[in-house]
């Protein structure tokens, strides 16, 4: 269980470092619960992981599992068709002599997914059983109930691997308050929905959590207005601001109105400036693309942008209305062939209908496409 080299200041080191200690320790006698904590890509998998390594290959049992993963199950395992049905899953994971839950925190919020974990949780904490809990969003945002549990000193012990705060380079401008509030974990799963559409949401949510995670490629949500793909989008943002990365979340329609009132000598931004930031941003979204006129200056600027993140194989997230026939249809070539590329691209179309009412979402269009504007 030897650490890799860790990158930060000292202060990063040294908390890696008595983390580290502590896996080490945990592996050889594994007693109470072991928390984990810190930014993304901060070692607190790698360490969870190889306890549980540690303990296999001297023949002891442990489970390694991560809570989106334990839900998926816990869901599957109500099929008549499951091999292993829910009430015996559920006990192995409850009662097993190691569990390590990775990931905790980025399971979707549904009253299911906190009575499963709830349940899962209070009866290893009551029995004391041996847990190591791997937390991506930080104990002190947790419900009150299980924040206690895991920092209940009399049997957990609790490690922050690395802090560190988002650049103010890029952050959430003043008119993205709703978007700075949808995450992972209050992304709701609905179950009014078919089994089909249901299992296309999940696959939405897995696609964008792990983009998250690792952000590599381009990621491109489709689907109509109010199915979920804004707020997977801004997820993946939060996400990585909590995790001190840098991203950048933008409106297509009005960063190109931005872009034009760069031109007046008034602004306060150079038009070089902003354009600069958008288009070199380490991870950027484009909300709302498709709903933007189509001059030919919308036109150039959409292709300069869009090619140099492809060229430099920049992570992109693009959220669109377009249905995959009409991104090559009337999209241009140009433009469609890089973002249906698949050696760059996953498309994903987001079946679920518009969650704010039961209207058509071909009746909420107040205009055509082509026009500028801004909704969700």
């Amino acid at each position: 269980m030897e650490p890799e080299g860790r990158r930060g200041n000292k202060a990063s080191q040294e908390r890696f470092g008595r983390a580290c200690e502590a896996a080490r320790e945990y592996a050889v006698d594994p007693d109470g619960w072991l928390v984990l904590g810190g930014s993304s890509g901060s070692g607190k998998t790698h360490l969870a992981a190889a306890i549980v390594n540690e303990r296999i290959k001297n023949g002891h049992p442990a489970l390694y599992i991560t809570a989106p993963d334990l839900l998926d199950h816990l869901r599957s395992s109500f099929s008549p068709d499951s091999e292993v049905p829910y009430d015996e899953f559920f006990d192995r994971v409850r009662n097993a002599p190691l569990l390590v839950l990775d990931d905790l925190g980025a399971q979707s919020g549904t009253p299911f997914a906190k009575e499963k974990l709830d349940q899962l949780l209070t009866s290893r904490f009551n029995a004391e059983l041996p847990t190591v809990i791997v937390a991506i969003t930080p104990v002190e945002q947790m419900d009150d109930r299980l924040r206690t549990r895991l920092t209940d000193p009399r049997l957990c012990r609790v490690y922050v691997l690395e802090e560190e705060q988002p650049t103010s380079e890029y952050s959430w401008e003043p008119e993205f308050e709703l978007q700075k509030k949808m995450t992972f974990i209050n992304f709701k799963r609905r179950n009014n929905l078919s089994t089909e559409i249901q299992d296309n949401m999940d696959e939405a949510y897995r696609l964008a959590f792990d983009f998250a995670k690792n952000p590599e490629g381009w990621l491109v949500f489709m689907g109509v207005t109010g199915c979920g793909k804004t707020h997977l989008a801004a997820a993946i943002v939060n996400y990585r601001y909590e995790a001190g990365k840098t991203a950048l979340f933008v409106v297509v329609p009005e960063f190109l109105d931005h872009l034009r009132s760069a031109f007046s000598p008034e602004s306060k931004v150079s038009y070089d400036k902003l354009f600069e930031s958008v288009k070199t941003a380490p991870l950027l979204v484009l909300d709302d693309f498709g709903e933007h006129s189509a001059t030919p200056w919308v036109k150039e600027k959409l292709y300069q942008l869009i090619n140099y993140r492809y060229n430099g194989r920049l992570p992109t997230v693009i959220t669109t209305r377009y249905s995959f026939d009409e991104i090559l249809g009337e999209v241009d070539s140009a433009i469609s062939s890089r973002l249906v590329d698949q050696n760059t691209s996953t498309p994903f179309n987001i079946m679920a209908p518009d969650f704010r009412g039961d209207r058509r979402a071909d009746k909420k269009r107040p205009y055509s496409r082509g026009k500028t504007g801004r909704y969700r």
